[in-house]
């Protein structure tokens, strides 16, 4: 497994080591003991999501202000540009943004710690992403931060022949701000 740090701090692509032959390939796609070895710190995934889209749709950013998630990030099929916005309180890359191409031909993941507001834009038709987080989803506490904030000015790829398609809940996201987007009590 190869690790890179990214320029915003604990924010990490992961690629596994994959073996491929005329019959296909075998990549070994998670072990807890390398992941908690490579992020410096023992996490407890609780919940797997899947989820299937067609090109063009722009899912997120969301994060949740309690119960507060971490997620490892991966494309079993087809390709997304992920990208997250660092919104801890302490961070001094609060409100940068990065993003990275997610597919299944090059079997990249990313691990967003505690702290961020994540999303994606589908690359390729039938695209599935799947993902591990660290505590469960609770509605009652997810945000939506706008796809297109200008602050943030996150620099979307262009998908040819494709409209986006944009829930109504993300069309009305909020814009960024320097509040404290966390509880006391799961502050980043």
């Amino acid at each position: 497994m190869k690790v890179t740090k990214t320029d915003i701090p604990d924010l990490l692509i992961i690629e596994p080591q994959v073996f491929g032959d005329e019959r296909g390939f075998f990549y070994e796609s998670f072990n807890q003991q390398k992941f908690d070895e490579a992020i410096g710190r023992k996490v407890n995934f609780v919940q797997d999501n899947h989820s299937k889209s067609s090109k063009g749709v722009l899912r997120g950013l969301h994060f949740q202000s309690k119960d507060v998630q971490a997620k490892l990030v991966r494309v079993i099929a087809g390709a997304v540009y992920d990208v997250v916005v660092d919104l801890r309180n302490d961070s001094s890359t609060r409100g940068k943004w990065f993003g990275i191409e997610l597919s299944a031909d090059n079997k990249k993941q990313l691990w967003i710690p505690e702290g961020f507001a994540h999303g994606f834009l589908v690359l390729d038709d039938n695209t599935e992403f799947v993902y591990k987080c660290n505590n469960f989803y609770n509605p009652n506490f997810e945000h939506t931060l706008l796809w297109n904030d200008p602050k943030i000015n996150i620099h979307w790829p262009i998908v040819e022949n494709s409209k986006l398609t944009i829930s109504r809940k993300d069309l009305a996201g909020k814009n960024y701000s320097t509040e404290n987007y966390f509880s006391a009590v799961d502050s980043i």
